[in-house]
Order: C-alpha cells, then structure tokens, then sequence
C-alpha cells in the first residue's frame, strides 16, 4: 500500500478562540474548530437540542397509525433488517411500543435470512409474516425501495408503515415511493428534516417521540408521567455509529446521550453482556466500541447465521440469557474473522492479476472481485478493507444460494457508488438485476456470466469520474501534539467526546526521531520514539516494515492498562 499524504486540517483561529472563551479545553477546542464547530452551542448534548420531531416528514401520520393500531388492540410486525442498525431499531420499536400501551401479545417481528431472502420488505418477507397475523407491517431500516412488497403487503389487507433511511429508487427523472400508508425516511421528497444522517434506528426512535406526542395529546398520560424514551438511546447509540452515519450535530447528541447511560450503568442487559463478551469497560464507553467492538458481534449473526440472535439479545431483560446469547454472538464473530482472513488473502492473490505487488499506483480506477469460495455474508467487510489498502471503489461478490452473484461495494470521497451503479445499468440494461445504496456503499445482484463485463463498466465509469488527485489516498491530520497534552487526563477527556463518520477522531501528526524498534507477534512493530526531546512508547499494528532514523507519523494516543498500571502510548496510523 502505497502511503498517504498527510493533510494538516484548516484551523479557524476564530472559532479556536470563540470555544476557548466559552470555557472548552484549548485542544479540545482547535480539533473541534477543525471539525466545522464555530460556536459552543453546537456542542450542547442536551436532549432539548434535539431537532424536533415534527420537521421530520410523515412523523405525525405515523404517529396516528400506530396511535390507533395500539388503541384497537391491532397485531403489529416489524420487519427487521440484518444488520446492526436494522437489529437496534428492531429492538427500540418493540421496546418503545411496549413503553408506550400496545400489549404484548400483539406484537412481533419478522427479519429477513441474507442469503436466503435477501433485503428489505419482498413478497416473500410478506409471506413470512402472515401466520404471525399482522395487522400492520412496520419496516425498519428498510422498506422504501420495497416497491413489490408493500403492495404484495397492501393486497392482502394489511397496513404498511415504512420507516428507513435509504434513498428511494429512480427511474429516470422520476422518484419511485412504495404506495405504503404512510413513509418517514428524511431522504425521501419534500422532508425538511435538517439532519439527513439519521440511522434506521434514529428515524424509529423519532417515530416513537411522535407517537408519544399524539398519545400525549389523547389524554393517555401527561408529561409528568410520560414514558421516557431516552432509556433506549443506549440502543439508538449503538446502531447509529455501527451503521457508520454521518455524525452531524443531531447524530451526534443521540450518541453522547446513550454513552451517559451506559456510562452510568443504566443500559439494556444485552449490552451490558456484549460489552463483557468484547471485554470492555462499558464506564468508560466510547463510540469506538460501539464501531469495533459492539456492532461486529451483532452485525456477524446476520452475516453467517441468524439475526434473531442479536435482536432477542438487545430485547431480553434477563441477564443470564442475554449473556448466553452474547457469547454465542461472540463466537459467530470469531468465526467471522476466520472467514474474513481466508477471503482476504484469497483477494490479494487476485489482485495480482490486476496490478503487480508494489505498483498499486498504477493498479485500475476500481475493482471488482469474485471467487467462487466467497461467503456471502463477508463481501461487505472485505470490500471496505481493500477499499480502505487500494484506496479504490471496490465490490466484492460472491455466489448466492439462487446461482445469483451478490456485490457489495465500498467507495472514495468523489465517487458516489450508487450513482456509478446506475450508470453501469444504463449503459448495459439488464445487466444489473437489482441494485441500491449509498455514496460510499452499494450492493447489486447480477449474473456468474455478466461478472466480467461488470467489473469492466465499473473501471470505465471510474476513470472518468476520478482523476489522480482523487485516487491519491489523502489522510487529514490534526497537526501536532503539543508536550503538555501527552497525559492520560487528555487521553480520557478525548475518550469522552463522540467521534465517528464525518468527525473523525484526533489523529496527530509530528516529526520524531525513531530509538529502537521491534517486531511483536510477527507482525506489529514496536517502538520506542524521541518526540519533542522526549522518550514515547509506540506501536504500529500490522506493520513489519522498519521505520527510518526519522520519520513523520500520524498517530493516535492510547491508553494501555498491563499488569494492573496504566501506560500511555502512541498507536501510529500512517507514516507521511
């Protein structure tokens, strides 16, 4: 892998010194100002500075729905998603139907098997459904493109409520909306919702403030006796940072309010048990674990078995059971990474056809990669893995259980991976059969026959969208370190800030004088620097080859506790 370059962040002295005066940590203050924050008030967390319910569009409509399904005694079924976002959001309409009056006993969920259904609400996921006699269908983290299955849905007689955060289907000019009896999903038409970021889980958590509201002006409980909702922003944090969302303002109050809670132990038995299975702290809980600690272990029960398991996980109240199925959640990741690893390096031999080791640079303007061996379940995370190595849109797919070829793609700042997709559609029709997604991630479905003739379309629209500035991998960095600030209390004041998509976490870059270093289990380096005249512990992970007598590094500061005493030190990224 060719290294990044290493782009110092544009520091507003401005709104450095309008933080600082407001009372912020001087550094806390200039890597804020670095992440677009100008005033103090952007960082208030308080639940009042959430955006309003009500600007988010088809709220109020969904609200009376399920207010009238829940007073009528009306079968209520989510349709659930397979990842970590559609698993909490599951959870918190379950939970917070429950909170809010509708029994028990009418209600119940439905989640599709990747391999075997594939995504969103089908026909076939209708069809699942009916001998739970549902009454009303609401999706979650799905749905809006579910043209076929919600009116599969609406013949039989049943009510459809779409909630999702997806992007609706086009067909040429036109914006194709499932004719569901009512639809919340910010990025749908005509929704002044400011926060277009929201997870599958944040629009399901606002669905339920709306239904409060309605029930609240029905006289079913005044606001001294409400029930409160914010009990399950443990989960909205959750799945919000595992489904790697923009961590806009909005975005980013939901998850500083659930770390509160765990942090103060008042979270879901489920999560208390998957931070004990990931063996972290949940006192000291960081949207970091959320991303690589909490989501992989739920997110791997619908990539190589069942999400029933993570969704009964986040929904039991009984402790000993949510353990057991923790652990059973931590062995399916384990087995994930085994299968990762297999497809990895079965992927690196592939790219040698594509560009020999070593020349990366001259590698093609994407890759798309198949192997019959491939699981299903993984493609995703190998794609976003090469991704992150090429720095290239990347799909990976692998066979479905119909003969089908199921991609999953990972893209670059510049490259709007859905866009690109239906680009390829247009230039050869047919040849996707279906296909959806994001900017910076998409899957599709097409023909073994057709692999070949897609991963050259793909290339092609690449090199037209990207030219090399854009194919050079650039790594912002928060310049560096002042020597007052490498102490632990900075480390824990930086641990308690959200960090995620689109406010990413300090990364500090300074020119350091390398002492000695090591190789540690085979494959990390260790190091001992000189930094500002000063001797600093460091590691690199993955990482074999030897550093120079100097070097430039991008790092991170950590906290190491061994043997009972807490030892500081630099985790390098990039070498610039």
């Amino acid at each position: 892998m060719t290294e990044p370059v290493l782009e110092p962040r544009d520091v507003p002295p401005r709104a450095v010194h309008a933080l600082e005066q407001a009372g912020v940590h001087p550094l806390l203050a200039r890597l804020f100002a670095a992440r677009g924050v100008r005033e103090a008030e952007e960082l208030d967390d308080g639940l009042n500075r959430l955006l309003p319910p009500a600007t988010l569009r088809g709220s109020a409509e969904a609200a009376t729905l399920l207010a009238d399904a829940i007073e009528a005694g009306r079968r209520i079924c989510i349709v659930a998603d397979y990842d970590c976002d559609g698993a909490t959001a599951c959870a918190v309409a379950l939970r917070g139907l429950r909170m809010l009056g509708a029994a028990p006993d009418t209600l119940c969920y439905v989640v599709p098997d990747r391999a075997v259904h594939g995504y969103g609400l089908s026909p076939t996921i209708v069809d699942l459904a009916l001998p739970l006699r549902p009454d009303l269908l609401v999706t979650v983290d799905n749905g809006i493109a579910s043209l076929a299955g919600v009116a599969h849905a609406r013949q039989l007689g049943i009510d459809v409520l779409v909630t999702d955060h997806h992007l609706p289907a086009v067909e040429g000019e036109r914006v194709l909306l499932p004719e569901a009896n009512v639809i919340v999903n910010p990025s749908q038409p005509g929704c002044g919702f400011e926060s277009k970021s929201l997870a599958g889980v944040g629009v399901m958590f606002y669905v339920l403030l709306a239904l409060r509201a309605e029930l609240r002006a029905r006289g079913r409980f005044d606001a001294a006796t409400q029930p409160r909702l914010d009990a399950l922003l443990d989960l909205v944090a959750l799945g919000t940072v595992a489904d790697v969302v923009k961590l806009d303002p909005n975005n980013r109050r939901l998850v500083a309010q659930g770390l509160k809670r765990i942090r103060a132990g008042r979270m879901q038995p489920g999560l208390l048990a998957l931070f004990t299975a990931a063996g972290r702290d949940p006192q000291r809980a960081s949207a970091f674990d959320f991303g690589f600690a909490l989501g992989p272990r739920v997110n791997a029960a619908g990539r190589l078995a069942d999400m029933t398991l993570g969704i009964e996980c986040l929904l039991t109240d009984d402790s000993a059971r949510a353990r057991e199925l923790a652990q059973q959640l931590d062995a399916i990741n384990r087995e994930r990474r085994e299968v990762e690893a297999g497809m990895r390096e079965q992927a690196e031999h592939l790219l040698v056809q594509l560009a020999p080791e070593g020349e990366e640079q001259d590698s093609p303007a994407a890759v798309a990669l198949y192997d019959p061996e491939f699981h299903e379940g993984v493609v995703g995370i190998v794609a976003g893995r090469l991704k992150e190595r090429l720095h290239r849109p990347t799909f990976v797919f692998a066979r479905g259980q119909d003969g089908l070829l199921k991609g999953s793609g990972r893209s670059i700042p510049g490259f709007h991976l859905r866009d690109a997709l239906d680009l390829v559609s247009k230039r050869a029709p047919g040849l996707l059969l279906k296909f959806g997604g994001h900017a910076m991630a998409a899957g599709c479905t097409l023909s073994e026959a057709d692999f070949p003739r897609f991963a050259q379309l793909l290339v092609a629209v690449a090199q037209e969208q990207l030219d090399a500035a854009a194919l050079q991998r650039r790594l912002p960095v928060d310049g560096p370190l002042p020597p007052q600030y490498f102490d632990a209390p900075t480390v824990m004041a930086l641990e308690a800030q959200v960090w995620g998509q689109a406010f990413d976490a300090p990364l500090f870059c300074d020119e350091v004088q390398v002492v000695a270093q090591r190789l540690v289990g085979e494959r990390h380096l260790k190091l001992r620097l000189r930094v500002h005249g000063v001797l600093r512990d460091a590691i690199w992970f993955n990482h074999v080859t030897p550093l120079p007598d100097t070097a430039r590094l991008a790092y991170r500061l950590a906290l190491e506790t061994w043997q009972g005493q807490q030892r500081l030190q630099m985790v390098v990224q990039a070498q610039g």
